[in-house]
């Protein structure tokens, strides 16, 4: 049987890919098995190693938790606050006495000349240098125990005493106020989880809605201007539902940046139904006026300022040195000297004690240009501490009134909710009983979602003022 050329090109072309065909398909197998043999190897191998892991829950506590261990700012203040621990130890150090030992081995070169030797002892050379006890060698081996007594060693320690509780102020606003943010996010993104929830609600009774109206029209008992209107509805709620996701997955990563090492990590969000109490304002005002670090920040500060002033004035005062030294310094490595012409052996080993007072006399007034330095930074720090306090009443007051205030308004907020539900069930009864217009559903719908979303924010809204309330308080 004879081909043409045409079909015998044809037939070669499919038969190279036939033959292409097969080879992918073989190398696909093996990759596959591979893969396959792998997660056989793998430990818990095969389906249950791929199996996602379950989202964790995570509650308010386990969120401050886990942000306190991963924010850069409150553990920067953390570091801070342990640096100024350790130099209140290191200030506390300098007031007492220090011991160092002290070595040393000289070796001066001879002159050539030798000094008179007693009776019965050899002549020594003389060293070139006369700083050497008429010795070549000298051998020093002595411990040294220093004391200095002074002002300003009292005045550094309690710098450090002030500027340590200054820092650990610090940090305590530093942990309060990661505390509040934690909480804003923490209720934040439940927020935008209830706010999603109402979306998807809401896009399936638009829904539901759009299909009754067709219905409706097809039965001839309503406008085809209301199907128009009902889709218009369904897509502005689908919108909606798009810009609800898109908030949600935004709250939990911002979230997320606190809790896991991966801000995609799945979790869950678990509160109280519940929100919590909320304090008498004379309970509240007693834990502020106790434990607020603001002001416990700005009080340290005043007596960080009052030791620099006395460091300053101490420049006037004398300093004494106290000085014990006990070894040897002699011209043999050795307890006792050799033995004199009267066969008497000298001891080596001893001690020597040395008093030295300092006295400032003229400094050319530096001194007294520091101490008055120092005084104006002692009235500035007395100046933010009346400010400190002045603002502590004020925010105190603003931000019980704002709690209380969101704490009123959550029972309001649930009784709408409930109202627009109701409201929203009777105006979609009176529409298929042609009581109502398609826009009566519309707005009714448009107040039930408001409705949720008012509710998911008041009790954001109050659990903030909640938060902020206790940054001043100290009961986080």
């Amino acid at each position: 049987m004879l081909l043409s050329v045409e079909t015998r090109e044809n037939c070669r072309w499919w038969k190279a890919g036939r033959r292409a065909v097969w080879f992918a398909c073989a190398m696909g197998c093996c990759a596959t098995m591979s893969r396959v043999g792998a997660a056989a190897q793998a430990p818990g191998g095969g389906a249950a190693a791929s199996a996602p892991a379950a989202p964790v829950t995570i509650t308010l506590e386990e969120a401050i938790r886990r942000a306190e261990a991963s924010d850069p700012a409150y553990a920067s203040a953390s570091e801070a606050s342990r640096s100024a621990a350790l130099d209140r130890s290191i200030a506390r150090a300098g007031m007492l006495p220090n011991a160092r030992p002290y070595s040393q081995d000289i070796y001066t070169e001879p002159n050539g000349a030798y000094s008179e030797g007693d009776a019965g002892q050899t002549r020594a050379p003389l060293p070139r240098f006369v700083a050497n006890d008429s010795r070549p060698r000298e051998y020093i081996a002595q411990g040294i125990v220093d004391e200095t007594l002074s002002l300003s060693g009292l005045a550094a320690s309690r710098r450090a005493d002030a500027a340590a509780a200054q820092a650990a102020a610090e940090q305590e606003i530093a942990r309060r106020g990661l505390v509040a943010g934690v909480t804003v996010l923490f209720y934040g993104s439940m927020a935008a989880d209830s706010k999603l929830a109402a979306a998807q609600q809401a896009l399936q009774e638009a829904s539901n809605f759009t299909k009754a109206t067709q219905d409706r029209e097809q039965a001839r008992e309503a406008a085809h201007a209301d199907v128009v209107k009902a889709q218009l509805d369904e897509q502005q709620r689908q919108r909606e539902l798009a810009d609800a996701q898109v908030a949600a997955e935004k709250a939990r990563l911002e979230l997320g940046v606190l809790l896991f090492p991966d801000p995609r990590t799945p979790y869950t969000l678990s509160a109280t139904e519940a929100p919590p109490m909320l304090a008498s304002r004379a309970d509240v005002e007693a834990a502020a006026a106790k434990n607020n670090p603001e002001l416990k920040s700005a009080l340290e500060a005043v007596k960080v300022s009052d030791a620099d002033v006395l460091a300053a004035r101490a420049a006037y005062t004398p300093n004494v040195l106290l000085n014990v030294t006990y070894g040897i310094d002699a011209n043999q490595f050795a307890v006792n000297g050799p033995l004199t012409a009267d066969g008497f052996k000298a001891r080596n080993l001893g001690y020597s004690t040395s008093v030295s007072v300092s006295l400032p006399v003229w400094d050319w007034l530096a001194t007294e240009h520091k101490v008055k330095q120092s005084e104006i930074r002692r009235q500035a720090a007395k100046v933010a501490l009346t400010a400190t306090q002045r603002q502590l009443i004020a925010k105190l007051d603003e931000d019980y009134d704002e709690a209380q205030t969101a704490r009123d308004q959550l029972a309001s907020l649930d009784q709408s909710v409930a109202t627009a539900a109701e409201s929203l069930r009777l105006t979609r009864e009176a529409y298929t009983g042609g009581e109502a217009t398609v826009l009566a559903v519309v707005d009714a719908e448009n107040s039930y979602l408001l409705a949720e979303n008012a509710r998911a924010e008041g009790r954001v809204r109050y659990e903030a003022a909640l938060a902020q309330l206790q940054t001043l308080t100290g009961t986080m």
